[in-house]
């Protein structure tokens, strides 16, 4: 019935296309709404997260979701703290001035803005609560391996992160304000 069109030239929608598009335009509204509290944002983000650790820990299972959960977010923050055109990827053709410390202003932009880190944290979450409801996601394992195995991968990716930020001289967390041309 979603591509029939009336005599007006309208599309008729079934009730449920209806009541979807409503349902989500009302989560956009709320979500858009919700951009300006920061910190409000990540007291709900710890929230979720504090629930699903509580599920796991009581449960005494789900450890591969939470490797899972652990390693997506680890790939979110490696996308947070990178900048969005990576000097690594820009091919040196020879005809670009070298760059110098006064050199024009350039504000760090993020390749994975905080609004979207916020969101897909918030949903991994709320997925991998609702995942440790079906015991087909219960796989037995060893998570002390699984733990040593994600510090390993957080270790060395960390380490790639922060001597690319030195090389390149830029910090994520600090904004640089721009002083204005200096006079001689």
């Amino acid at each position: 019935m979603e591509g029939v069109e009336a005599d007006g030239g309208d599309a008729v929608q079934s009730p449920l296309a209806k009541w979807k598009n409503e349902v989500s335009r009302t989560f956009r509204y709320y979500l858009d709404r919700s951009a300006p509290y920061t910190f409000r944002r990540w007291l709900g983000t710890l929230a979720a997260a504090s629930i699903y650790i509580l599920r796991v820990y009581y449960g005494r299972g789900f450890f591969v979701i939470s490797y899972g959960v652990g390693t997506y977010i680890l790939n979110l923050l490696i996308g947070f703290l990178s900048p969005k055109e990576d000097p690594e990827l820009e091919a040196p053709d020879g005809a670009s001035l070298p760059p110098k410390d006064n050199d024009e202003f350039r504000p760090f932009v993020r390749r994975l803005p905080e609004f979207l880190f916020w969101y897909a944290t918030t949903k991994a979450f709320i997925v991998a609560f609702l995942m440790t409801f079906c015991s087909i996601f219960d796989v037995p394992v060893f998570w002390p391996i699984l733990l040593c195995y994600w510090i390993f991968l957080f270790v060395l990716t960390m380490k790639r992160q922060i001597t690319h930020m030195i090389r390149y001289k830029y910090d994520p967390f600090r904004k640089k304000k721009y002083s204005g041309s200096k006079s001689d």
